[in-house]
């Protein structure tokens, strides 16, 4: 063939490294909002799990301090992370995790109400919204004593989580 002998050259032509490179972002453009949505509902299972541990853990802590009854605030039902000695202050009943009111993208709530100027706690409301609407989560949680029933809504962003009976009781239930 002579001087003039053909080559094929090995590699790739710029068309098809962009081809390549577009059918890549089509399919991370599908797949990131799916992972988004199964992000947000691990999160919002994570947030139902600790307001029904929160409130059993004030039935724990009712039973445990009938001077008291339902703890004053969530810290009250923790505890150090370490070695813990139940008191009123720190009942030892809850992981340190729930406690610390932020967990999976949730900001948990938990508060016991008296009335009629008495000294006991005789109802409480657990509770829990996402910390960032719509990326951690879209939905509110939460509990009230008159029902003991996991309750939700869709929440907003910037908004918190339910901060007394009245409140959570107006919450649809949960099916």
């Amino acid at each position: 063939m002579g001087p003039h002998r053909l080559h094929r050259e090995c590699g790739f032509s710029l068309t098809e490294l962009l081809i390549v490179v577009a059918i890549m972002l089509i399919i991370a453009a599908i797949a990131v909002p799916n992972l988004l949505r199964a992000k947000i509902a691990a999160n919002e299972s994570s947030a139902v799990e600790s307001v029904r541990q929160i409130s059993t853990a004030e039935m724990f802590y009712h039973a445990s301090y009938p001077q008291v009854g339902f703890a004053p605030d969530l810290k009250s039902l923790g505890g150090p992370g370490g070695p813990c000695n139940p008191s009123p202050a720190t009942a030892c009943i809850l992981d340190s995790t729930v406690s610390s009111g932020n967990k999976s993208g949730y900001l948990l709530f938990a508060a016991g109400f008296s009335f009629a100027g008495t000294p006991i706690n005789t109802q409480f409301v657990a509770s829990s919204a996402p910390a960032i609407f719509n990326r951690t989560g879209v939905r509110n949680y939460c509990v009230a004593t008159d029902d003991g029933v996991v309750s939700g809504r869709l929440g907003t962003a910037g908004g918190t989580p339910a901060p007394d009976v009245p409140t959570c009781l107006g919450y649809p239930i949960l099916n």
